[in-house]
């Protein structure tokens, strides 16, 4: 009853976020500050994050132990707006063991010699386990889109590359994610949404104290086309 009363919670929690439908949504139209009943009760977040954690432990060993479905979650973001902290926090309980991260950066040359879902394939998560993909083939449509030097990168037959590259590429990731549902892969997407000013905040911050982040802030255009590089989660 317990477990049943917080995936109530959860439900109700996540329904004003939950996007089923893209016809009409506008990023645009949502406040990236809000943070629903809980943005004025911090202790009350905290207690309901830990809970969270604690059932996300217990669901994973019944993931494991039917040995059915795999578990899927995509994070997409702009940089600076916290995939890293995000998958850290939650992802803490779990079991490390039956989980992987997949980070995407910059492609090898071996994926660049392959279609662009290839390396995004290697890091699928197998039947009782929980893969997470820290971006994903979304830059396809995104920066690979705004930097059309990445796209050359690709060495595509001039002929497939078009006005139309991009709508065959939003059907292809359509049709291989339903492929993948149909075999037993859930999908989860989240994109974390942050403000241009807290955005900007952030990278400032990174200048004060880079030694936190070992990298230099980039400016607030879409992030570069990302690789696979593959790590795994450690119990906090």
């Amino acid at each position: 009853m317990k477990l049943k009363k917080l995936l109530q919670q959860t439900r109700r929690l996540c329904q004003p976020y939950c996007i089923t439908d893209g016809k009409g949504f506008r990023l645009k139209d949502i406040d990236p500050s809000d943070t629903g009943p809980l943005s004025e009760d911090k202790p009350h977040s905290k207690e309901t994050l830990q809970m969270g954690i604690a059932e996300l432990a217990k669901l994973q060993d019944t993931l494991y132990a039917q040995d059915r479905w795999a578990v899927l979650l995509i994070f997409q973001a702009m940089d600076a707006a916290g995939k890293d902290s995000a998958i850290k926090h939650v992802m803490s309980g779990i079991n490390p063991q039956g989980c992987q991260v997949a980070s995407f950066k910059a492609p090898s040359v071996e994926e660049l010699n392959h279609d662009y879902l290839w390396r995004c394939q290697r890091h699928l998560p197998e039947r009782g386990r929980i893969g997470i993909f820290n971006r994903s083939y979304y830059e396809e449509v995104l920066a690979v889109r705004v930097h059309p030097e990445f796209l050359e990168k690709q060495n595509l037959p001039p002929t497939l590359v078009d006005k139309k590259i991009w709508a065959r590429r939003h059907e292809d990731i359509c049709a291989f994610e339903r492929y993948l549902t149909r075999n037993g892969i859930a999908i989860c997407k989240f994109f974390l949404h942050v403000s241009q000013a807290e955005q900007k905040r952030r990278f400032l911050e990174r200048l004060d104290t880079p030694e936190k982040t070992g990298s230099s802030p980039q400016p607030t255009s879409p992030s570069a086309n990302t690789g696979g590089s593959t790590w795994r989660l450690t119990r906090t």
